[in-house]
Order: structure tokens, then C-alpha cells, then sequence
């Protein structure tokens, strides 16, 4: 009996060593503000395009990237690019939801979704990332989801989905940025009190004889049966909307001349 106690105690204190070694040391050097100190070479994304931070905790994926918000419990952005070869059709086997191990204070548990009537919404789709199982899995940690209305998330937001790997068929590779508007008041879901975005947004852009083309869009998070052309916004719209600053790193006269208007003739919906 006293030898059995003895090796439990021993366990529990091994327990609790690996616990702490996961909570302080797995994937905790991936936040900065500052996007230079990562090897560009390896970045899912072209980093001079990269929208602002407003959390300050930058988290880096082998197939994407995001900034996260603890007070919102979900990415603010995330950022990825989508080439004509990732576009597969293999079919994957759907992994559980699991926290992101590389988010400081770990990411909301998939749980808080549990009962709330929302669905777990893709911001990165899995649908995107089928060409390998490492990056179909890795859509699945909860920094890449957020409450979405589930006529909403299998509808209006699936069909832009869609029609983004369309258009990455048409005209070749693509450079995304997606998220909920975040903003106060607010409702929340969960015992972690995960905020349901009132809108969504996706930024889609891509370069023609090196000049930048973009469409942007800013849906209402609720069914919706209206064509994806009632949604586009310009880019000057879509920062009043979220607080980010997109393509902040580009000369302001740069930004002016392309963030104010829309051309749709690039993109064929």
C-alpha cells in the first residue's frame, strides 16, 4: 500500500512538471508586434502586406498566420496564401477542435461553442488547406474559428469561399486576410465569454504585372440569399469598420491611391 502511494505521488509531481513545461514553454515565441524578426522565406503570407495588430500577440503556422485577441477569445486576423496547387480534392478525415499550443494564454476551448447555437466557423477554411493532412489538421485549433450563425456560415460564407477558390483557379495564386469586426457590447458565448462578431470580413488581393488587385467584402453575420457583389466595400471602409490598418507598411500615398476605390472588373463573381 505504501509503495503504491509513493509511486502515485511520484506521478502526480511528473504530471505537474509536464503541465507547466507545456504552459510556459510550447510555442510561447511567436508574439511580437514587430513582423521582422520572422524568417520571410517561411512565412504563409507576404509580410510587407500584413494588416496591423491591435493584441500584440502574433502567432505563426506552418500554412497560416493570425493575430490574436484574448479579450475577444478569436483571431482578429488571419492571413494566408492560396495557390492553384493547393486546390485538392482529397478527402480528410475531420480532427477534433483543439487549442492553439502557440497562444500565449492558450485559445478559447471549443466547448464555450458547446449549446450556444452558433457554429464553429472557419476563418482559414479547411476546405483551403486539403493538399496535406499537416495543414488540413491545423485549421483546426480554436484561434482559427470564431461564432458564426449557421445558416450564415453554411450559406452566404461558404459561397465566398467558393467563389475564392474560383478565383484562385481564374487568375492564379492569392493572398487573404479574414476575421470577425470586433468591437464592444458584444454578445458572448461560453464560459470564456467568446464574442460572436455582429460581421465578418475577407479581403482577398493578388498581383497583376506586379500592380495589387483586391476585393473586399464586410457581411452582416446572418442568412443572407443576396449576391456576393451587395458586400464588397473598399479597403478605406473596411479599416473604419475593424480598426486595422491594412497595408500599413506600404507609403501612405501608396495606400491612398489603392485603399478608396473598388474594381470589380478584375474579379468575375
Amino acid at each position: 500500500m505504501q509503495k503504491n502511494k509513493i509511486i502515485y505521488i511520484v506521478l502526480f509531481i511528473a504530471m505537474a512538471i509536464g503541465f507547466w513545461c507545456f504552459e510556459n514553454y510550447y510555442g510561447t515565441d511567436f508574439s511580437s508586434q514587430d513582423y521582422d524578426h520572422f524568417d520571410t522565406s517561411e512565412l504563409p503570407f507576404e509580410a510587407s502586406y500584413l494588416p496591423s495588430t491591435t493584441f500584440n500577440e502574433i502567432i505563426l503556422h506552418d500554412h497560416y498566420m493570425l493575430s490574436y485577441s484574448e479579450p475577444y477569445e478569436q483571431a482578429e486576423w488571419v492571413a494566408y496564401q492560396l495557390k492553384r496547387r493547393h486546390l485538392t480534392n482529397d478527402d480528410r478525415k475531420r480532427p477534433y477542435f483543439i487549442e492553439d499550443p502557440k497562444v500565449r494564454t492558450v485559445s478559447a476551448d471549443w466547448r464555450n461553442y458547446k449549446g450556444s447555437g452558433y457554429d464553429r466557423g472557419h476563418l482559414c477554411p479547411a476546405g483551403d488547406r486539403r493538399f496535406s493532412i499537416e495543414a488540413y489538421n491545423e485549421t483546426f485549433y480554436t484561434s482559427n474559428i470564431a461564432p458564426q450563425n449557421r445558416e450564415f456560415n453554411a450559406g452566404i460564407w461558404n459561397r465566398l469561399e467558393i467563389q475564392t477558390r474560383k478565383w484562385c483557379r481564374a487568375y492564379g495564386d492569392l493572398y487573404i486576410i479574414t476575421g470577425g469586426i470586433l468591437k464592444s457590447n458584444l454578445t458572448e458565448i461560453g464560459y470564456e465569454d467568446v464574442d460572436v462578431p455582429n460581421e465578418f470580413y475577407k479581403l482577398v488581393f493578388r498581383f497583376n504585372n506586379e500592380q495589387l488587385q483586391y476585393v473586399a467584402f464586410v457581411i452582416p453575420n446572418q442568412p443572407s440569399n443576396n449576391p456576393l457583389k451587395n458586400y464588397v466595400v473598399t479597403i478605406d471602409e473596411l479599416e473604419a469598420k475593424s480598426g486595422l490598418d491594412f497595408f500599413y507598411k506600404k507609403p501612405q500615398q501608396w495606400q491612398s491611391k489603392v485603399e478608396s476605390h473598388i474594381t470589380l472588373k478584375n474579379w468575375k463573381f
